[in-house]
């Protein structure tokens, strides 16, 4: 009876790490719809807000519960118990709207960006991240709105560069490392 393991080849290697060719399966009907769903600029922007808005949640309890009263001293521990609670909803309530804000501006604006340019490069992370930073700091003042502007897309095309490089790293450096052959990453625009 053969043996189900394949034959080792010339150089030593088994045939069964050779690059093993997939048919192209083309998308259902149902998730051609859901990416039409997704590709929706309001859809995305309303999904990034409310995750935002999950993130400042837990962003404020965390926070609040690091905050101590400054009379902890005078205070019994039912009362102290019951002011941190009441600090981390305070908290948690603010972070959450500012966060859903943040995410709801900045994913607008990049979609509107990048549908606009039909591009998706680092200049739409920049110019969602001015608009965004700007719009949060627009009760400022107008010098206010100008650093927000700088400083949020300053941080945006870093956090793009940084992301950009994680996929350069898992789909290029890592595959090397572990032995996969055959795999292609998607062109960056980093410089190593």
């Amino acid at each position: 009876m053969a043996s189900p393991e394949p034959a080792a080849g010339a150089d030593g290697a088994s045939a069964s790490q050779a690059a093993v060719v997939e048919p192209i399966r083309l998308p259902t009907p149902e998730e051609i719809k859901g990416q039409d769903i997704w590709n929706n600029c309001a859809v995305r922007s309303v999904v990034s807000g409310v995750m935002g808005g999950g993130l400042g949640v837990l962003m404020g309890l965390f926070f609040g519960a690091l905050e101590n009263p400054i009379t902890a001293e005078e205070m019994t521990a039912r009362q102290q118990i019951v002011y941190q609670a009441k600090q981390m909803g305070r908290r948690s309530i603010s972070n959450a709207k500012t966060f859903a804000v943040m995410g709801l501006i900045f994913s607008a604006a990049e979609c509107v960006i990048e549908k606009a340019r039909a591009k998706h490069d680092t200049t739409n992370s920049a110019v969602a991240g001015c608009v965004t930073g700007g719009a949060l700091a627009a009760k400022g003042g107008p010098k206010a709105t100008c650093v927000g502007c700088v400083g949020f897309a300053t941080f945006s095309v870093m956090i793009e560069k940084f992301l950009d490089h994680q996929d350069f790293v898992i789909l290029r450096v890592l595959p090397n490392i572990v032995g996969i052959t055959g795999v292609t990453a998607r062109s960056t625009e980093i410089d190593l």
